[in-house]
């Protein structure tokens, strides 16, 4: 019986679904020599079959039938990373945020520019301000 298909994504799957969301709806050729350009060189090959289970994850669309295919982005970078932080709160912290935050503030002091993020995003949330 066959494995079924996970919902997540792969290392690989994300560093090529980050190409479609910096630079939009592009071939597989413009793919592949963007991740090219950040140093990660794969086959033609590779990343045609990466951007095929995508689309069959339904993370990116077909927008042409003639060749070479086009392919553009169908969930939000916003959409897949908090899905993804979300896991990892489940998975690793048993739900609690305040375990991450922690982990993420032991691990290094927050920058003046995380600093000033992080009181905008706290204000934001805080009604009585």
């Amino acid at each position: 019986m066959a494995r079924p298909r996970a919902a997540e994504l792969t290392e690989r799957e994300l560093e090529v679904m980050h190409t479609f969301w910096k630079h939009g709806e592009q071939t597989v050729a413009v793919a592949r020599d963007r991740l090219a350009e950040t140093g990660r060189d794969l086959a033609y090959t590779t990343v045609a079959t990466l951007v095929r289970i995508l689309s069959d994850k339904e993370f990116l669309l077909q927008t042409n039938k003639e060749r070479p295919l086009r392919f553009k982005p169908v969930r939000t970078f916003e959409d897949v990373s908090g899905n993804l932080v979300t896991d990892l709160v489940e998975k690793v912290f048993g739900g609690s945020r305040e375990q991450l935050l922690a982990r993420l503030l032991e691990q290094r002091k927050p920058t003046a520019a995380e600093r000033e993020l992080l009181e905008q995003v706290l204000g934001e949330s805080d009604p009585g301000r």
